[in-house]
């Protein structure tokens, strides 16, 4: 049966939905305005960095709010669209836990993500995190030891290291020489550097053996290199320096180098009432008994394995013509164990036995042992 045509609809004929008139809501002039907070806290607290580092980001015009450049102080809500390069962020309206790290830092390492001379870093070893980053409360050098401290506020790491706070810094040093009593009430009252006066606002002597002696000091500003600097204005350098304490926060002795420790909530609200910052309202995670043991045990980061260009990590192979190409395959140890195995095995040289190299008393042997055969 043949399929029969669409009948054609009639344009005068066709019935029209009466639309329907939607009231439009009045605002109330007398309801309270929606709450608004700063754009550069709220990047900061999602961890994006500092807040002096967020009104930087602001200025470089890399933030929009609703397809608008940013403007520093600007006021943002919840039902605003806030956007970092073209990539929506979620700011954190609320107050959220953030989390605070301790790293009992070795030699060797920088403090820094950016190095052209790809150096060792401390951010290579620091797990991952949902949403932010982590924040270096202060810096050490990379000849310098002892405590580190990294957390996910802005807010936080602004609080521990803005010159305005003067948190105090312990350091333990040991020196190539001694002190005398004045030079220590001179290290005390200021000596001038090139960058200012500084002084230390407590020096104590804590013995040593031979030519070297330990002191320990207390600062309250982290200049670049101040505690050398100090001791060599005396002409006494310094063979070693270590970060034992900052503020509130001290190096567990149970912390050994190259290895860290989070800490729990309960340590970080004491952190965030020190530091005059708003506690979340919500009520702390119930963690078992287990998942405490882990959160608060000391632990080794892993180095996570860095990129590298093609050209650095594949060898290279020379060419008929002499020109030098990356070699394609595999390492220089697996590259020539596979070409030992490919390449034809060359006829071993062996000597066959000849009847004429045997004595009579084996001929006669052999000839017995035939006819019993036979």
């Amino acid at each position: 049966m043949a399929r029969p045509f669409k009948q054609q609809r009639d344009p005068q004929r066709t019935v029209r939905r009466p639309t329907t008139n939607f009231t439009k809501l009045a605002v109330d002039p007398n309801a309270p305005p929606e709450p608004t907070q700063r754009l550069h806290k709220l990047l900061a607290l999602a961890g994006l960095g500092s807040r002096r580092d967020m009104e930087e980001l602001i200025v470089s015009g890399r933030v929009t709010v609703n397809g608008t450049q940013a403007v520093v102080g600007q006021g943002v809500t919840q039902h605003d669209i806030v956007r970092l390069d073209s990539r929506p962020l979620r700011l954190p309206f609320e107050a959220e836990l953030p989390q605070v790290l301790i790293y009992h830092k070795p030699e060797g390492e920088i403090v820094s993500q950016d190095d052209p001379e790809g150096r060792a870093s401390v951010f290579d070893k620091l797990p991952k995190v949902k949403h932010g980053k982590w924040i270096a409360i202060g810096r050490l050098d990379m000849n310098t030891s002892g405590l580190l401290i990294f957390t996910t506020s802005g807010d936080l790491a602004n609080r521990f290291m803005h010159p305005r706070y003067e948190v105090e810094r312990e350091y333990a040093v040991r020196i190539f020489g001694e002190l005398t009593e004045g030079q220590m009430t001179q290290l005390k009252e200021g000596i001038e550097l090139e960058d200012g006066p500084a002084n230390f606002d407590s020096i104590t002597a804590q013995g040593g053996e031979g030519a070297n002696h330990w002191y320990q000091v207390i600062l309250r500003e982290g200049r670049n290199r101040e505690v050398r600097r100090l001791f060599e204005a005396f002409q006494l350098p310094v063979s070693r320096l270590m970060r034992v304490r900052f503020g509130p926060v001290n190096l567990p002795p149970r912390v050994k180098r190259g290895q860290m420790l989070k800490l729990e909530q309960k340590e970080v609200v004491g952190l965030l009432e020190w530091a005059d910052l708003a506690v979340p309202s919500a009520p702390l995670k119930q963690l078992s008994q287990r998942e405490k043991d882990k959160s608060t045990a000391v632990f080794t980061p892993k180095v996570r394995k860095q990129r590298i260009s093609a050209l650095d990590r594949q060898p290279r192979d020379a060419t008929a013509d002499g020109e030098t190409r990356p070699y394609r395959g595999k390492t220089d140890a697996t590259r020539n164990s596979a070409a030992k195995k490919s390449a034809p095995r060359k006829p071993v040289n062996r000597r066959v036995r000849q009847t004429s190299d045997l004595s009579a008393p084996q001929m006669q042997k052999k000839s017995d042992r035939n006819r019993g055969r036979g």
